[in-house]
């Protein structure tokens, strides 16, 4: 067992929200291991790249790959979800080192990364923007005004992972990623437990449009 499938062990209590934790696990592991330009020590830069967790309901996963990276002590996994703990079933940004946003209510993660991502152009600030999304949540409204707005100012310091576990009836096999290809986004549909083929998908920067992957994981390979 790897350290954080060893974190992760630490966690119980909310076991409802294991496979929304599961199935987000490779995508935030090769984020912070091989993309973002993101550090505890330079979790106050304003430079720093972003990752948005809209996808906030059982963060689980997050928290171990943040306690990996040395953003959290492992002594708070132990009691996460307790009354005293800074570690809630929502992730807080005022209580947890590296948390972007307060998330958890599905359809803000995304209009959020749209608004971080103009505002750090204004002052000419090239760091990468990326929100996590679930496929679900992609049924709220706010995300289809936030992509289309995102296409139509030419954000290309966003991309988007949406993690397509099925979990939705939207999911049809390809229709996420038609959504955003007919505004324009340049789109990568991979395998979500592949690290190689989320490494390459991550790392692109196309000039004047956004970037969204699609990563896709199969339900019964969840706790896998």
């Amino acid at each position: 067992m790897d350290n954080i499938r060893r974190l992760l062990t630490l966690m119980t209590g909310d076991e409802k929200h294991d496979p929304a934790s599961y199935s987000t696990l490779d995508v935030l592991r090769v984020l912070y291991e091989r993309v973002l330009d993101v550090s505890p020590e330079t979790v106050d830069d304003p430079r720093r790249d972003r990752l948005l967790l809209s996808k906030g309901h059982g963060p689980a996963a997050y928290y171990a790959v943040l306690c990996d990276r040395g953003f959290i002590p492992e002594a708070w996994l132990r009691d996460w979800g307790s009354f005293d703990s800074p570690l809630g079933y929502h992730p807080d940004r005022n209580l947890v080192p590296g948390v972007e946003i307060s998330s958890g209510s599905l359809g803000h993660g995304l209009p959020l990364a749209v608004g971080t991502a103009l505002g750090l152009r204004a002052p000419g600030i090239d760091s990468r923007v990326v929100v996590l999304v679930g496929d679900a949540e992609l049924d709220e409204g706010s995300n289809h005004e936030a992509l289309e707005l995102a296409a139509a100012l030419g954000l290309d310091a966003l991309t988007v992972v949406v993690v397509d576990n099925r979990s939705s009836s939207y999911a049809v096999p390809g229709r996420i990623a038609e959504r955003f290809a007919t505004e324009g986004w340049h789109v990568a549909t991979i395998d979500g437990r592949d690290h190689d083929e989320l490494e390459t998908a991550l790392t692109q920067r196309p000039v004047g449009v956004p970037n969204v992957v699609v990563a896709t994981v199969i339900e019964e390979e969840l706790a896998a």
